[in-house]
């Protein structure tokens, strides 16, 4: 999550997972879930739900500017309500 800069800080991607904020391919996922390219990422953020297309899990590509991933879809939320 923090190398593709979804989120921007790797304890709040970790604190995100833990309490169930990550989704990958519609599941619940742990901190130390691996994405792999062609899945597909849900991120619940306080007012919208994001979910992107993992298009390389390559770190070293990732730091050489290549794509990691392509937004699928976004969605506004009640920031008072859970998503999920």
């Amino acid at each position: 999550m923090k190398l593709s800069r979804l989120v921007k800080r790797r304890t709040v991607a970790q604190e995100m997972a833990d309490v169930g904020a990550i989704r990958i391919n519609g599941k619940v996922c742990k901190p130390a879930s691996e994405v792999k390219e062609g899945d597909t990422v849900e991120i619940a953020y306080p007012r919208k739900i994001l979910a992107v297309k993992v298009l390389t899990g390559d770190e070293t590509a990732i730091k050489r500017k290549a794509e990691a991933y392509i937004a699928e879809s976004e969605r506004e939320i009640d920031p008072d309500t859970k998503p999920w």
